[in-house]
């Protein structure tokens, strides 16, 4: 899959794009690029059984778009909203190590191909192994077995049986006996980025900067952000342009090379963008999540970080990497619930200089499952006026 990256924007929602490229709209279904219509009067909801929640605040008396009504011939991963759907694409090619076309069919995408018949009955097995022997919680995934092949490894290498342990963190983190608190972690950050003060007198930024893909150059694009938690990312690109939006309630994506032209954030993915854009101004992140707790100290390029997790809504788990040293963000992993497993999204973080007094990311790397882009920012301008519609729900030029 990664052949078919697009340079993206900050944190955009992890694997949310490049699944439903040439997919084709069901018959009967929202074409591509609507929204539908709620019922005057109403909040519509998922079906029962996503994992998913409606969105919240401007968006709530939107319907999401689900993966049954939007995409032909969806026989297993039925009833969830599409950001979700994509989420769980997203995560097969990743287990799997493939991109689209070699497991659909890259002229008629809806045809049942072998390999695609296979997914079908491995997500009905891993589905099945959950709700037997796990009360339906999700222990075991795709990437449980396959980790970036397409066939599980069934046995052992002696080399990595007597060489040097390899040790991934798991997603749920615990908290580690003897570690500094996660108050004193944060009051450490807030004080790297300028103190408290300061970091208050920043309520909003204007920013430009190149965003640069997996098979693409540096692309312009442009920020807007404004406390506590609007954000709006635009990436120019030849085939239009990519938006990603959060007006404080509601978030959406416009992709111009997608089937869905433009859908809502529902749910852990909803969740994330409203960190996403919190992280804008973190004088007060520590509010946003619960249950804070402090792993054991890691290395990220040979610097020692303090690891600190908390939970949110809706599913919502992040994990934040602080340089012991310099008390700077150097990394964030959050996580998105779906139909099969969580979905991770990273941002990295470099390169911090001063904006009105406050130390800012000059340059971020954010990592999905679709691929990585680099963003580098080359003017801000700090505490400017921001039209309330940069912040709108992002309209197709089709429309």
């Amino acid at each position: 899959m990664k052949q078919w990256s697009r340079p993206l924007v900050f944190a955009v929602a992890a694997a949310t794009v490049i699944w439903v490229i040439g997919i084709v709209s069901a018959a009967g279904g929202p074409q591509a690029g609507s929204t539908p219509k709620p019922q005057a009067g109403t909040t519509q909801k998922p079906p029962a059984g996503s994992t998913q929640k409606p969105p919240t605040g401007s968006g709530s008396t939107l319907k999401p778009q689900m993966s049954d009504d939007v995409f032909k011939n969806v026989t297993v991963l039925t009833g969830i909203p599409v950001d979700e759907f994509m989420g769980t694409m997203g995560l097969f090619s990743a287990a799997l190590s493939m991109c689209c076309g070699e497991c659909h069919d890259n002229e008629h995408w809806e045809v049942d191909t072998p390999r695609k018949r296979t997914a079908r009955k491995m997500a009905q097995m891993v589905q099945t192994i959950n709700k037997t022997n796990f009360n339906g919680r999700q222990v075991v995934t795709c990437w449980t077995c396959h980790r970036n092949r397409d066939r599980p490894v069934v046995t052992p290498t002696l080399d990595t049986v007597y060489g040097e342990a390899h040790l991934e963190p798991d997603d749920i983190l615990p908290a580690a006996a003897g570690m500094p608190s996660a108050d004193s972690i944060f009051d450490k950050y807030i004080q790297a980025l300028g103190g408290a003060q300061r970091v208050a007198g920043l309520t909003s930024y204007v920013a430009k900067g190149t965003s640069t893909g997996f098979v693409s150059g540096g692309l312009p694009a442009e920020f807007y952000a404004k406390a506590p938690d609007q954000r709006t990312t635009i990436v120019h690109t030849t085939d239009g342009d990519i938006v990603r939006a959060f007006d404080g309630k509601a978030g959406s994506i416009m992709t111009p090379l997608t089937a869905v032209k433009d859908y809502d954030f529902t749910g852990g993915e909803l969740e994330g963008v409203r960190l996403d854009a919190r992280m804008a101004f973190p004088g007060r992140i520590k509010e946003f999540l619960t249950n804070w707790r402090v792993n054991h100290p890691t290395t990220i390029d040979g610097r020692e970080v303090n690891v600190v997790q908390g939970s949110g809504a809706s599913g919502l788990v992040a994990t934040f990497y602080f340089d012991k040293e310099t008390g700077l963000l150097n990394r964030m992993v959050r996580y998105a619930n779906s139909a099969m497993g969580r979905v991770p999204t990273q941002t990295d973080y470099a390169d911090y200089r001063p904006v009105a007094g406050v130390m800012m990311p000059h340059r971020w790397t954010f990592s999905w499952l679709d691929g990585r882009d680099r963003v580098v920012l080359t003017d801000v301008q700090p505490n400017v006026p921001i039209d309330a519609v940069k912040f709108a729900r992002p309209v197709p030029r089709s429309r």
